[in-house]
């Protein structure tokens, strides 16, 4: 058994003796994730998947994209960018965010070294403009955990399918044993983007109190490649928009741990990725209106100051403490501008500049308590309290508005958006049980202020959520073990669910605050089996997952003439019912001391309830088979990866007839690393070797069929990616 020997602050070691010897086996991947504390993999009543090491070479993973290249049930969207003056942002959301068994969007809760990333801003009321949540740059990166299903007992609002959570590189992720000072530099390309990068991380120790590690990462790309052929200057070109990415990103650590019983951890990160996107595919016209040129920007800014201290307090109360500060401030801003002609023949130029302000304010209060509970078992707590005030805000101006807006405004009011909550969870175990419950308590409001920019009597929302969790795992022998758990989850509404503006009084329509919303919630139930010992691990997951209240935006509740007396009325309502289902499968299994075959699957199923349609959300099912080979200074690996076809009875087509559905499709990637001495490496890639030209649903869903520029939509062909990597 573990659970008396793995404190939250890794360092502090035992409180309490253990009851049962841990087998050695069992002592192999840790997570933090599954229970806000640092735990054995095989000891977390859920699917958790960790990439760290090798898994995160910057010739196999470049963005976020790639990261769940091989993970069945996730998946990133990126459309292309073929957006509008003011109407149709497809794609300008870039690397949009993750989608975790066929959820997406803010119902998937992403933090970086405990903080939560800014949110997701996409709504037709925002035209072209549609913020995306990708403010990672992965060369800051050490460590990253996706932990699938619910996860609102210990993390709150947001997790209800499941969590993305990041971890930047430590000093010690830097620095052999007895090293004063050290580093690495790399270098990368890849072609299925164009992109260049180079990165420098410094680390030092200059003494056994105090270690600081520095890192810049810098990047340039152009337009994610596809394999369509029309290069046209206008809406049927299915080659990629011309596009020219700059991204920057610094990170910044101090840690001291003045002694056993206390470390400190000061981060300073700051990322800033800009993209110019020339948009032949507007070019053309439209109500009269001729466009004949169109270019867009888009900046992302992300910068984040945190304090984490933990300390062995060895109290009746508390083994460990742990405190944690993060103060972070995020802006996206997407402008267009265009040349036009009007129908009478006179020119005209037009811009349309959109900005999303988020900063966030979040503490931590963390204690951890472990004691035996008779002679054959023992407890584990963890409790404490989340405190998180996060201040929304946006702005839409330019130029040459609308007929029926007047520039600049607001969609919602700036927004303070508050919450508190008080979490715990208690673990018994025994040498074959852990049982394992957990409640937290949220309490969230939000805070409209007064503003000019938007006219409406903005509507105040206060409320709370109880989550509940509980997990099971049993183990009847060292090498396997079967896991449950039943979970709930919620989301809390946006400031632009409660108080969407938007008014066009010569149609005769326009949104209205909702102060009724009710938060998003689920319940789910996931039952699994996991064993291995030595090199052999796998994992069979089922879960099923009921969820209700989803809010659907911009639905009609009024106004039924469409006059000025009784324009149409638009609001935010709850109203979704949805089931998921699925199942999962994960493993790995050596093939002599030098060779290992990894296998995994995943496939999901959802229904919107009420409506039995599908749910467009949820991708086809997946099939990854990986061999790597060890040999000399030489790894080798290859990656078989199957998509299904997306079949016509899986689409719900009730918004967009005919949609296309994607065939199913099969890519081969090779790879390989060459030790080129110690401390230098040289790593590449080939995806797609055979070329194939497919379609991925998450970015193709919602075109018809009959779209003449379904081309537009496909992924890259053959692309080769190389790295260069020095360590010092």
């Amino acid at each position: 058994m573990l659970v008396a020997c793995l404190s939250g602050a890794g360092f502090l070691g035992c409180a309490v003796p253990a009851v049962a010897q841990v087998p050695v086996d069992s002592l192999k991947e840790v997570v933090v994730s599954g229970a806000r504390s640092e735990r054995v993999l095989d000891e977390v009543p859920a699917v958790v998947d960790v990439i760290q090491g090798a898994a995160l070479d910057a010739a196999q993973v470049q963005d976020i994209r790639d990261l769940v290249r091989e993970l069945p049930n996730v998946s990133v969207k990126r459309a292309p960018q073929r957006f509008g003056a003011v109407v149709g942002g497809t794609g300008r959301d870039g690397n949009a965010g993750f989608n975790i068994r066929g959820l997406e969007g803010n119902r998937v809760l992403l933090t970086v070294d405990g903080i939560r990333v800014p949110r997701e801003l996409a709504s037709g009321v925002f035209g072209s403009a549609s913020f995306g949540r990708d403010y990672y740059d992965l060369g800051l990166i050490s460590r990253v955990e996706i932990l699938r299903g619910a996860n609102s007992a210990l993390y709150g609002s947001d997790g209800l399918a499941g969590m993305v959570s990041m971890s930047t590189t430590e000093p010690a992720d830097m620095l052999k044993k007895d090293q004063a000072f050290g580093g690495r530099v790399g270098v990368r390309h890849d072609t299925e983007n164009g992109s260049t990068g180079l990165g420098l991380t410094l680390a030092a120790q200059p003494s056994p109190t105090v270690q600081w590690l520095g890192s810049v990462q810098t990047g340039r790309a152009k337009a994610l490649d596809n394999q369509g052929t029309n290069g046209a200057l206008n809406s049927t070109r299915t080659t990629p928009n011309p596009q020219a990415d700059n991204d920057v990103s610094l990170l910044a650590k101090l840690v001291l741990t003045p002694g056993a019983q206390q470390k400190h951890t000061l981060t300073l990160e700051h990322v800033d990725k800009s993209s110019e996107v020339a948009a032949y595919t507007a070019r053309g016209t439209s109500m009269g209106v001729q466009t004949l040129n169109l270019d867009g920007t888009t900046d992302m800014v992300r910068s984040r100051l945190s304090w984490d201290g933990r300390f062995a307090v060895g109290t009746p109360w508390a083994d460990s403490l742990r405190v944690s500060l993060g103060i972070q401030d995020a802006k996206s801003q997407e402008v267009t501008r265009s040349d036009e002609v009007l129908s009478s023949g006179q020119p005209r130029q037009r811009s349309r500049d959109v900005t999303y302000a988020e900063q966030l304010w979040q503490g931590v209060l963390q204690a951890e308590k472990t004691r035996p509970v008779g002679a054959d078992w023992s407890q584990k707590l963890v409790y404490g309290m989340d405190v998180s005030v996060a201040t929304l805000d946006n702005l839409v101006t330019g130029t040459v508005p609308p007929s029926y807006e007047v520039y600049p405004l607001k969609r919602f009011p700036k927004t303070r958006e508050t919450t508190a909550a008080l979490f715990v969870q208690s673990e018994f175990a025994s040498e074959h049980w852990s049982l394992i419950p957990a409640l937290r308590y949220d309490h969230y409001a939000l805070k409209p202020q007064a503003d000019a920019l938007y006219p409406l009597a903005a509507t105040r929302l206060d409320d709370s959520a109880l989550s509940p969790k509980l997990g099971v795992i049993f183990r009847p022998a060292d090498s396997w073990s079967v896991f449950g758990n039943l979970a709930a989850g919620f989301k809390a509404p946006s400031p632009l669910q409660v108080n969407n503006y938007f008014e066009n009084p010569f149609g005769n329509y326009k949104t209205i605050p909702n102060p009724d919303l009710k938060p998003e919630t689920s319940r789910t139930v996931e039952l699994g089996v996991r064993g291995g010992q030595d090199r052999t691990h796998w994992e069979v997951a089922a879960f099923n997952g009921r969820y209700k209240d989803f809010i659907e935006e911009l639905v009609a509740v009024g106004g039924s003439t469409s006059t000025p007396a009784d324009p149409l009325r638009y609001q935010a309502v709850n109203r979704g019912r949805v089931t998921l289902r699925g199942f999962e499968f994960k493993g790995q299994l050596p093939l002599g001391r030098s060779t290992v075959l990894k296998a995994a699957y995943g496939q999901t199923t959802g229904t919107d309830s009420d409506s039995g349609r599908p749910l467009n959300s949820v991708n086809p099912a997946q099939l990854v088979f990986g061999v790597d080979h060890q040999m000399g200074v030489w790894t080798l690996g290859a990656t078989l990866n199957h998509v299904a076809r997306k079949s016509a009875e899986d689409i719900d087509d009730s918004t967009t007839a005919n949609q296309f559905a994607t065939p199913a499709h099969t890519t081969l990637d090779l790879r390989a690393s060459w030790q080129l001495r110690p401390g230098l490496r040289l790593s590449g890639a080939i995806r797609n070797l055979t070329d194939r030209k497919y379609w991925e649903w998450t970015n193709v869903r919602g075109i018809a069929a009959s779209s003449p520029v379904l081309d537009a939509y496909t992924a890259p062909g053959r692309s080769l990616s190389v790295a260069l990597v020095a360590d010092f």
